[in-house]
């Protein structure tokens, strides 16, 4: 795989750093997860990773941490501004033990401004980044689109970019260097064409009356009979008179621009007549950008997704998403096809792994400074 080789550290936080570890463990690097002597009770993302636990409030537990970055490519700081120099980890320290070392940070405000500080989540990262201002409709409070913007694309996904060119970079100097990933300025980043689009004319309108935000009828999502939905995004000429064809409307009577609330009262109402199904086999062979709102329980098993391979199902039988994108030679090959490893799985392996001694191994465990599941005794 492409990262084949490289070896990452990922302090164990929520839900970003996990999927920035997960990302790069999807495309071969060896992710190590240092996690607290405490599990982490929403811990779903460390599946294909290892596991050790350290008591990053002991001397001997930060040493190890220190070993491993040492021995390592990379590392994911998941903590607040400070908290790494506080534990003696912070990227001066490690960076100058290990100068190829690529130390990202990932916080919800960044290194510095008035909020560096302060703690928040998603909500509060895309609502300071400006692009949660546009997600209203009917003069409504905007509506948080669950956590995806900061706390994944903003965060976890750009940060594990970020690590991708910092390591091309390395080809080149042999350096490695800090990133420091805001999920606020993320989720800004994210929305780049959101800010430069501004003037164009599908914008203009109160959040909600514009083109790609609800306002027009041709650019929505209906409910079928059968309490499922239908997303229909006919923005074009060409696509709009198909979709009139597949719910047997005229375009006189139902104009692209205009009458917007009386196209969709009757579009919701035509909608309703049919069942999901109904409707996917009326606009298959129509060119309309009429598309079944899928689920997450049974996407991999609908006739249109079920022929693509773009899902697995893992031991507990949930759907996971396949890596993406796909490289064609180096595939990336998921971490949810192993197990979910259990706290201090690893442990043992991986102090032996960086030298240490098996009597200096079951001092730490026997003081508590690291611990192991163990499989039998040293």
């Amino acid at each position: 795989m492409a990262l084949k080789g490289v070896k990452v550290v990922e302090m164990m936080g929520l839900a970003p750093g996990p999927l920035c570890g997960t990302i790069l463990a999807d495309f071969g690097a060896t992710v190590t997860v240092v996690q607290k002597m405490d599990p982490n009770p929403f811990d779903v993302m460390s599946n294909g990773k290892r596991m050790i636990s350290v008591n990053l409030k002991s001397k001997e537990g930060v040493n190890v941490v220190k070993d491993l970055c040492s021995a390592s490519d990379v590392v994911i700081d998941t903590f607040r501004p400070g908290v790494m120099e506080k534990l003696g980890l912070g990227p001066e320290l490690l960076i100058k033990q290990n100068p190829r070392l690529i130390y990202a940070r990932l916080t919800g405000y960044g290194q510095n401004g008035f909020y560096k500080n302060k703690a928040g989540h998603d909500i509060n990262y895309v609502g300071m980044s400006g692009v949660l201002s546009l997600l209203g409709r009917n003069k409504q409070p905007p509506n948080p689109p669950l956590n995806i913007l900061s706390d994944f694309a903003g965060g976890g996904v750009l940060c594990a970019l970020g690590i991708a060119m910092a390591l091309f970079e390395r080809t080149q100097s042999g350096k490695g260097q800090v990133i420091d990933t805001s999920m606020t300025e993320g989720a800004a980043y994210i929305g780049k064409w959101l800010f430069k689009s501004r003037n164009l004319p599908i914008w203009g309108g109160e959040p909600g009356t514009n083109a790609l935000d609800g306002g027009l009828a041709c650019y929505q999502t209906y409910k079928t009979k059968d309490n499922k939905f239908m997303a229909v995004g006919a923005l074009e000429p060409q696509f709009y008179s198909s979709f009139l064809k597949g719910l047997e409307l005229s375009e006189d009577d139902y104009s692209q621009v205009g009458n917007t609330e009386q196209s969709k009262q009757k579009f919701q109402e035509i909608f309703l007549t049919k069942t999901q199904d109904e409707w996917c086999q009326i606009f298959q062979n129509l060119d309309a950008c009429v598309t079944p709102v899928l689920e997450l329980d049974s996407v991999d098993t609908h006739k249109y997704r079920a022929s693509d391979s773009s899902y697995h199902r893992d031991a507990n039988n949930m759907v996971v998403p396949e890596p993406a994108p796909r490289l064609v030679r180096t595939p990336g090959v998921s971490t949810a096809h192993k197990p979910l490893p259990e706290p201090g799985q690893h442990t043992i392996e991986i102090l032996m792994e960086l030298g240490y001694k098996k009597a200096d191994i079951e001092e730490l465990i026997k003081k508590d400074h690291v611990y192991a599941k163990r499989k039998s005794n040293l």
